[in-house]
Formats: C-alpha cells, sequence, structure tokens
C-alpha cells in the first residue's frame, strides 16, 4: 500500500472508531469520503496492522480487503449522506424558528480561499 493510502486509511479508521461511539439512533449516516479510498482497498490482499484489525473489530492478520469491506458495509441501505457538521453524530437543528432557519442552518456558506500558491 502507498504511503498516501495508509494514511488516508488510518484516518478513516480513526473516524470510523468515533462513529462507532455515538449510539447508533443519534450517529449520523456514514460519510462519502469513505467510499472512495475503500474502493481503492477493497481487492487488497495486503495486511492490516493489529490496531486497526482491534478497533475494526477484525481478527489479527486481517487484509485491507476485509477492512474495506466493513466502509462498505456502513453504506448498506443508505440514502442519505451527513453534512460535514453533521458527523459523526447528528446535529439538532431544533432551535430553528422557520424553515429559512433551518435552511441557513444547513447552507454550505463560502470559506475563504487561500490563493497564495498561485501568486508570483
Amino acid at each position: 500500500m502507498n504511503p498516501a493510502a495508509v494514511l488516508q486509511f488510518e484516518r478513516m479508521i480513526g473516524e470510523y472508531a468515533r462513529w462507532r461511539a455515538v449510539p447508533e439512533k443519534e450517529r449520523s449516516p456514514a460519510p462519502a469520503w469513505w467510499w472512495g479510498p475503500a474502493m481503492e482497498l477493497r481487492n487488497m490482499a495486503g495486511p492490516l496492522p493489529a490496531e486497526w484489525c482491534l478497533q475494526l473489530g477484525l481478527p489479527e492478520h486481517s487484509t485491507c480487503a476485509a477492512g474495506a469491506k466493513i466502509f462498505l458495509a456502513a453504506f448498506a441501505g443508505q440514502t442519505l449522506l451527513p453534512w460535514p457538521y453533521d458527523f459523526p453524530g447528528k446535529t439538532d437543528v431544533a432551535e430553528a424558528t422557520d424553515i429559512a432557519d433551518a435552511i441557513d442552518i444547513r447552507e454550505l456558506h463560502p470559506q475563504p480561499s487561500d490563493d497564495s500558491a498561485f501568486q508570483p
């Protein structure tokens, strides 16, 4: 596994552990950003480190493919994706007084960009 994939998978495993720690009724849907790396690793036969196996609930010496299967299973039956701030648990928007407020709470507002790398 290349170093970038290792780093990304390690981050996903930490996120998965945080996500699973939230009670199921309060847990957000599985995040879309897990899909790509899981698809890339679904056929990889390389072994997972023992610590990762433990975090994913897999037996020692499980493969990357088995780890990817855990992430792909999280999407089974899912019809919605979480908003970024709804991860790992659902955000309560009960403070919205009307539909316009509720929409405003859920809107993704533009973020300032750092294009200094493109300046001469």
